[in-house]
């Protein structure tokens, strides 16, 4: 059954004349991601071309996904628009809340009984709204979007950063905070400014151990975590037929850790194939009758330098498999480097645990490569010497791949099958390990590395690489085996080689599954009740934020100036404290715990100015907050890099921090502040950032006059007496400005809709 048909059916009668009146008004030919995104425009009465990087756009998204930790505060948001029923389809994926621990058997039933309240509460308000549920176990969330969801030419916003793993079939697909996600699903038009276009251009063919996975490992290392910020990642080429639709969405997957708004693949055969192995002909009938605009224009790809904003060239046949880490996703290390740089940077050597699944790599053919290296270690008479613990992306992966033996074929060599969910690629894992404080290396086929993500452990060196070359690593114990080169020494003293994986795209007995896990919408929930308990120390019913007094930011003690990276892991935390999203004022005992101090090199240990002691980041704000005092942070580039989670922006505001002052923003996080009506600013002059001293006060001026394109004042009163200013920048329009007035962007629209 295709899902959502009848919104399919009427997006692809208009979309060829959507694309064809966008290409009329700019005049000009399209990429494939202008087509998307100039069909999306919410009021197409005032179409114009838009200046990238500069006009913000209102859109209308096709659909909304969320997962259950993000879901959470999304739906509290939702419960207080006042409206019956949702805009758009939207979804709900149970994905984020179970942990790893000893296997599926058990860890699946345990989720159930510890999360229940949770469960329950989205299930509910699912029912109530007109919301699809996919219950816990049926598989990670871009998995189940990409087999049931994601179509050609659409546009979907989710509550997860890897949201962009729909563009592999060809949607532009973003990932957004919860109050974005209100916005959609309420009708109201979604706001972005519009991003610039980095082509892609592919030629030529992986080879050996090779794979999807090492072109963005590749790429991250070459653009850096910024180098995507505001942008969309365009493919094209001929090498892009020799991608797989899964290999495709892995490489949009991780254009995340690039900051890059989404990543884009045009549409083709593998597409097609796709949809049609996923029980969705009528779709890929439909997307083949509009073909030609699920592409960009030829004169595009004649002259990409006329269109496209940059351009990286990338010949796959000289792509080798990668090891990205530690501790950020662009640390890029060729495999063939790891002998000399490995000693060289002092990593731990041994390999104790290997990790296959999350979004990124959890597909059929990723755990047909796998098991295909398993297969042959056996064999060949090896053990894994690392352990190996497989999630699978979905209940109809893993129902599929258990009939089809690969799970046989993981498990054969130690492999530790964990729950269809995220598990530890987002700190939901209980490592069983002598020591959680020791030096270490993991390798994993996840997305991000960020210390003490996965195990809670700042020692973990975790390193990225592909799932063939995650069980190969695992087989050998050791970051700088080459299974390219080097040889295995067997149970019978015999070397061996491992021969380069195979596996099929599609399973040959076509997918199968007895219970996708799915709980379609209702027809009318009205009278389903939503019960959050009074007494609840997991779910909380929203208050409003109060609305700006009018009045500049004065004599704010700094509560932290964070040092370095600054991702939204060390802002508020996941792993444990994933069982307080549904709650701010819990979850806001986290707040920054993550982030250096850029005073004392510590984490966790600020000066609270009112008594003059250090204690944690939140102790403090919340001491200020008791005493009617507001609060600022400083810090430095790409500050809220990772994850969508915009708990990282309604903690500060819970605690009253009135403004974060950094050197740059990561997208997402700089929306989730600004949706929330924290002021987020930026230095106009980054050296500004080393006046800024422990025991400033600190004062934002000109607020009265706040307006887009004119900076604001920040005044440092130093504890000597003396005085500094500057200007710092910032990026709101007349809107924003707006949400900032009222408070946040949901008590604006609340307004604007009576």
């Amino acid at each position: 059954m295709v899902l959502d048909i009848e919104m399919l059916r009427d997006f692809y009668a208009s979309y060829s004349g959507e694309v064809a009146n966008a290409r009329k008004v700019l005049g000009r030919s399209l990429t494939y991601a202008e087509k998307v995104l100039y069909a999306h425009v919410y009021d197409k009465s005032g179409l114009r071309p838009y200046k990238r990087l500069d006009d913000y756009v209102d859109f209308r998204p096709n659909r909304v996904a969320m997962q259950d930790a993000t879901a959470q505060m999304a739906l509290l948001q939702f419960m207080n628009a006042g409206k019956d029923r949702v805009a758009v389809p939207a979804t709900v994926h149970c994905d984020h809340l179970i942990r790893a621990d000893v296997g599926v058997e058990k860890d699946l039933p345990e989720a159930r009984k510890t999360n229940k309240e949770v469960y329950d509460f989205l299930q509910s308000v699912s029912r109530k709204y007109h919301i699809g549920f996919w219950a816990p176990g049926a598989g990670i969330i871009h998995q189940v979007v990409l087999e049931n969801y994601a179509f050609p030419g659409g546009m979907m916003i989710g509550t997860d950063s890897h949201t962009p793993n729909a563009g592999g079939l060809g949607m532009v697909a973003i990932g957004v905070g919860g109050a974005d996600a209100v916005d959609v699903l309420t009708g109201q038009p979604w706001e972005l400014k519009m991003p610039r276009i980095i082509g892609v251009h592919l030629t030529g063919k992986l080879n050996g151990w090779a794979s999807p996975k090492d072109v963005i490992l590749y790429i991250l290392g070459l653009l850096t975590v910024k180098g995507g910020t505001n942008a969309i990642l365009e493919y094209y080429g001929e090498g892009v037929a020799t991608l797989s639709a899964t290999g495709r969405a892995t490489i949009c997957n991780m254009g995340a850790e690039l900051g890059a708004t989404c990543s884009i693949f045009p549409f083709d055969g593998n597409t097609e194939d796709y949809l049609r192995e996923t029980g969705r002909d009528e779709v890929a009938d439909m997307a083949v009758g509009v073909a030609s605009d699920l592409v960009a224009d030829a004169d595009v790809y004649d002259h990409p330098d006329k269109y496209y904003d940059q351009i990286v060239e990338i010949d796959l046949g000289s792509i080798e498999p990668h090891l990205n880490g530690p501790f950020t996703p662009d640390a890029a290390t060729p495999l063939s480097e790891m002998k000399t740089k490995g000693p060289r940077e002092d990593y731990p050597m041994t390999v104790e645990v290997g990790l296959i699944g999350s979004c990124t790599n959890s597909s059929y053919e990723d755990l047909a490569k796998a098991a295909s290296v398993a297969r042959q270690a056996k064999a060949k008479g090896l053990k894994a010497k690392a352990q190996l613990i497989i999630n699978p992306g979905s209940e109809q992966i893993y129902f599929t791949a258990r009939r089809d033996g690969l799970i046989d074929d993981l498990q054969a060599i130690g492999g530790v099958i964990m729950t269809n969910a995220c598990g530890p690629c987002i700190g939901q894992w209980h490592r069983h390990t002598d020591d959680n404080n020791r030096k270490n290396a993991i390798v994993t086929s996840f997305n991000r590395n960020f210390r003490r993500r996965a195990d809670g452990n700042p020692n973990t060196f975790a390193f990225i690489g592909s799932p063939e070359l995650t069980v190969a690593l695992a087989i050998a114990g050791r970051l700088d085996f080459n299974p390219a080169t080097d040889t295995l020494v067997n149970e019978e003293g015999v070397e061996v080689r491992l021969d380069e994986p195979s596996g099929d795209v599609f399973p040959p007995k076509g997918f199968a599954v007895d219970d996708k896990g799915f709980i379609p919408p209702t027809d009318d929930g009205r009278d389903t009740e939503v019960v959050i308990s009074p007494t609840s120390q997991r779910l909380q019913r929203l208050e409003p934020f109060p609305a700006w007094d009018g009045h500049d930011y004065t004599d704010m003690p700094l509560l932290i100036k964070t040092q370095g990276k600054c991702t939204t892991d060390h802002i508020s935390m996941a792993g444990p404290w994933l069982r307080f999203r549904g709650h701010l004022e819990n979850i806001s005992d986290n707040l920054l715990m993550g982030a250096v101090n850029a005073f004392n090199g510590e984490s966790n240990k600020v000066l609270d100015r009112l008594d003059n002691e250090y204690k944690a980041v939140s102790s403090a704000a919340k001491d200020y907050k008791s005493h009617g005092i507001n609060s600022i942070v400083v810090a430095e580039d790409n500050y809220g890099e990772g994850s969508s989670r915009e708990h990282a922006a309604m903690e500060p505001r819970f605690l009253n921090v009135k403004v974060v002052l950094a050197k740059s923003f990561a997208r997402i996080h700089e929306t989730n502040l600004k949706k929330q009506g924290v002021l987020a600013l930026t230095f106009v002059d980054k050296a500004d950032y080393d006046k800024v001293r422990e025991d400033d006060s600190i004062s934002v001026t000109g607020l009265a006059d706040f307006a887009p394109g004119r900076p604001l004042t920040v005044v440092l009163r130093h504890a000597d007496g003396t005085e500094e200013s500057f200007k710092a920048a910032h990026t709101y329009n007349s809107t924003q400005i707006e949400w900032f007035k009222a408070g946040s962007a949901l008590n604006y629209a609340k307004e604007h809709m009576k």
